[in-house]
């Protein structure tokens, strides 16, 4: 089959989102950072910068998505290219929740240094892993990455998740005081874990493609 110049190739598609899940990568790095580091000055207008480049990349995305389906294709490439279009949105919400992670730490910057935000801090490191092992994944088609990237989820961040919503009732019960740290924790961890949720739905999917096509 002829690729006329304006159809987009496999290897384009695949650049641009791996483009995609890169920005993802360098925000959640950057709420790992500013935690680790306590510091938090631009973080809120660095990681909305970077949650605007992915809607960009899920616009450009669409449209070479829209533009290869509505050509012949085989069975392995249409169902590649609905498995790309199906992730923009996910791609999309992760950028979302981490841009409101990110303007949350900022603006409650006085509270930052409370070991109830710094619970969230393994939550990030996660996120980061899974992120990066979702990227190698898609790149190399490894099955074996994305089936790591939905073990980490379901044994890992769930956990982490429970564990700190355990530790934020517990000062709650013990600091009154610490109430706004603790519930502010609590609120960031939910977007990291629905964060989480949204990289889990990517690797399915993955899965499934690869699956499909015998890799």
């Amino acid at each position: 089959m002829t690729t006329s110049p304006h159809t987009p190739t496999r290897a384009q598609l695949t650049a641009r989102f791996l483009r995609m899940l890169s920005i993802t990568l360098e925000q959640v790095s950057l709420l790992q950072s500013a935690v680790g580091r306590g510091a938090f000055a631009g973080l809120a207008i660095r990681t909305a910068e970077l949650e605007r480049e992915t809607d960009v990349l899920e616009d450009e995305l669409e449209e070479l998505c829209l533009s290869a389906l509505a050509r012949p294709l085989t069975d392995t490439d249409l169902h590649f290219y609905v498995m790309v279009f199906r992730s923009l949105a996910d791609l999309e919400r992760v950028g979302d929740y981490g841009r409101q992670v990110g303007r949350d730490l900022e603006a409650l910057e006085p509270l930052a240094q409370t070991a109830a935000l710094q619970d969230v801090l393994p939550m990030a490191r996660l996120l980061s892993s899974m992120l990066e092992r979702l990227a190698y994944a898609f790149a190399e088609r490894d099955l074996s990455g994305a089936r790591d990237v939905m073990r980490l989820d379901s044994e890992q961040v769930d956990a982490l998740y429970e564990q700190l919503q355990r530790a934020s009732l517990t000062r709650i019960l013990e600091n009154p005081e610490d109430i706004g740290a603790a519930l502010t924790a609590t609120r960031m961890a939910r977007s990291l874990e629905r964060l989480g949720d949204h990289v889990v739905n990517v690797a399915e999917r993955l899965e499934a493609n690869m699956l499909q096509a015998g890799d």
